[in-house]
């Protein structure tokens, strides 16, 4: 999911339960314009980092464990990416939404999201 700065949902792309978030990130990303980009460990991936860097914003992810040397990270800056964290606490108050009745995507019967333009 794609959250704004005050952590309302601004694209959502449905997976498969066992399929990694970060192959989805630059798809999420696609076509929005940011100051910075605040993601988990998770999402610390070179190729995301590139895709951050040519949208010409900053990559507020902290290093994953397993990488060799270490990226820095603006700490005071990811103390917001609390809000992504709300965002998914504020959906899962919606019985269907959190307990999964629709196991497709293609059967559910929420409107897909579109921001204004």
């Amino acid at each position: 999911m794609l959250a704004d700065a005050l952590g309302r949902p601004l694209r959502l792309i449905v997976t498969a339960g066992q399929v990694g978030d970060v192959t989805q990130a630059e798809a999420l990303l696609k076509g929005w314009s940011c100051a910075a980009v605040l993601a988990d460990k998770a999402y610390d991936s070179n190729a995301l980092r590139e895709t951050i860097a040519v949208m010409r914003a900053e990559a507020v992810i902290p290093s994953n464990r397993s990488r060799k040397a270490t990226i820095p990270h603006d700490a005071e800056a990811y103390r917001h990416r609390n809000r992504i964290e709300r965002c998914f606490n504020r959906l899962k108050h919606f019985r269907r939404f959190a307990t999964r009745y629709d196991r497709r995507q293609s059967t559910s019967t929420a409107l897909p999201y579109s921001p204004p333009q």
